[in-house]
């Protein structure tokens, strides 16, 4: 695998936008990091939940405590 960044559009879980994000190559599966939604800026836990030499899938979840 080279080191070439994923490019991944998630959709935020608060105000539902779509918005690109990269993932790093070297992210492991089972991994997460939080970032803020480029719209709403609430946080977003990003999850690698697998990963192959050409495709990762992510799941993104709400943080708790940060809904309306």
């Amino acid at each position: 695998m080279d080191n070439t960044l994923f490019d991944k559009t998630i959709t935020c879980p608060y105000c539902w936008e779509s918005f690109s994000i990269f993932i790093e190559p070297s992210s492991e599966v089972g991994e997460s990091y939080i970032e803020d939604c480029y719209v709403c800026c609430r946080p977003i836990e990003i999850y690698v939940a697998s990963k192959h030499d050409d495709f990762v899938e992510i799941r993104v979840n709400r943080i708790e405590g940060n809904e309306f």
